[in-house]
């Protein structure tokens, strides 16, 4: 593969350069932080910012769970140790099937240029 990504750049000049370098594929935590940038960058931001407090909340209520006395506080806090922690392992999940989209569209422009460069 490294072979045709030569031959795509070198067929390619100015613009069309810059389009190959963006398909080049990344990996998981680059893919990752590609997420805050762009269009759609503030709503990662929103969502990473609101899965930190809520798993904050959500270890600070296990704290209160491990140190009740009595049985009921400690189902209260547990419960809302539980419910927290989840939602915030949910929100971070929530990133992970546009991480794939953009992984696509990266192989879908990818490709496009192979062809591109194959009618040439």
């Amino acid at each position: 593969m490294d072979k045709l990504d030569q031959l795509i750049e070198d067929a390619l000049k100015g613009e069309d350069r810059q389009l190959f370098e963006d398909t080049k594929e990344l990996g998981y935590f680059a893919l990752g932080l590609k997420q805050f940038r762009g269009r759609l960058g503030w709503v990662t931001w929103v969502i990473m910012i609101t899965q930190s407090l809520m798993f904050l909340g959500g270890s600070w209520c296990a704290v209160q769970f491990l140190g009740a006395d009595d049985t009921l506080s400690a189902v209260k806090w547990g419960i809302s140790s539980a419910v927290l922690i989840l939602c915030a392992i949910n929100l971070k999940l929530s990133l992970a099937p546009q991480m794939q989209a953009d992984r696509i569209l990266r192989e879908l422009k990818r490709m496009e240029l192979m062809m591109l460069n194959r009618k040439d």
